[in-house]
């Protein structure tokens, strides 16, 4: 069957042909349905610092997952063959798909059942594969590490593919949301998930008292400018690493007793909280659907920031 695969950086990614899975004990094989496309996948391509991840390659990339039980391995008996599934991509196999293991922009993909999360009915594949990690991530960094409740004031800055999805599940928990994006052309998306107030720049929030900020971007300043809009005990969470340090302001930290806090993908139960709350279409992210054949391109479209949302690629009906 076809792949696309990862060879080494700076090169694209490679068509090959490769052999059909087939599962071990406690293993399943899926038919991908849909693989999601992530700005990891354009940081492997790009920078060497990710080959440390990918210890053995090729390998096929493609770490957002969903499809429908195909096989499954000797003593499988919570699974069946029709199983509507996503992939968490930090499960409890401790192996990250397109990372430690073959993953989705393939055909087929073997997947350990302790990575597996159901899917509700009525939820799209397109939907469960954004959700394994864009809608696990937004979700675990803004209610599992944030824990924002209803009332709370709530910033979220950078409107991508997280802070959409961040936002917007902010206001169905029945909080205050505002919006910090530096891209004018996203502001329309802002008012359309609900949030009350969207500017340019998180350092317009300063002094604004805010329970809750989540840092979707991570572009140091970003954060540093999250803790002057937070009250005294208030939660900054940093989830993006637009830049990899920040200087933060010692009389903001101490006086406040600033709560600044590193967020790091999630898990399978943020993944089936996510998706409850997209099959009822409560949270309804912007996403580009592609092809199989078309991975590659979508990936140079993120890499050109020419995509609003999350891309994911159908793969087969």
């Amino acid at each position: 069957m076809k792949a696309w695969q990862f060879t080494t950086t700076h090169e694209p990614l490679v068509l090959n042909e490769i052999p059909e899975p087939t599962p071990g004990p406690g293993e399943v094989v899926l038919d991908v349905k849909a693989a999601g496309l992530c700005h990891s996948d354009v940081g492997v391509l790009d920078d060497e610092g990710w080959l440390g991840m990918i210890p053995n390659r090729p390998i096929t990339m493609g770490h957002e997952i969903a499809g429908v039980i195909r096989a499954v391995g000797p003593d499988v008996t919570d699974w069946a063959v029709g199983d509507r599934v996503g992939v968490c991509p930090t499960g409890d196999s401790g192996v990250s798909p397109g990372y430690g293991r073959d993953g989705g922009f393939s055909f087929q993909h073997r997947v350990s059942t302790g990575d597996l999360v159901r899917m509700p009915d009525g939820l799209s594949f397109e939907l469960a594969a954004l959700g394994t990690d864009a809608g696990m991530t937004a979700y675990h960094a803004l209610m599992t590490i944030g824990g924002a409740k209803a009332g709370d004031k709530v910033g979220i800055i950078g409107l991508g593919g997280l802070g959409q999805v961040g936002a917007r599940v902010a206001v169905v928990t029945g909080c205050e949301v505002h919006v910090a994006e530096v891209n004018d052309a996203v502001w329309p998306l802002a008012h359309e998930v609900g949030a009350t107030g969207v500017v340019h720049d998180a350092a317009e929030w300063a002094g604004q008292d805010f329970d809750l900020v989540v840092d979707y971007a991570g572009f140091g300043t970003t954060t540093a400018n999250a803790v002057k809009a937070i009250r005294r005990d208030g939660t900054v969470v940093l989830v993006g690493m637009g830049k990899l340090q920040l200087t933060l302001d010692t009389m903001d930290m101490i006086l406040k007793q600033a709560r600044v806090l590193g967020s790091n993908g999630g898990t399978k139960a943020d993944v089936a909280a996510c998706y409850d709350l997209l099959a009822s279409g409560a949270v309804r992210p912007s996403t580009t659907v592609i092809t199989f054949e078309e991975i590659p391109e979508g990936i140079d479209r993120l890499r050109r920031h020419e995509v609003t949302g999350r891309v994911v690629a159908h793969v087969a009906d």
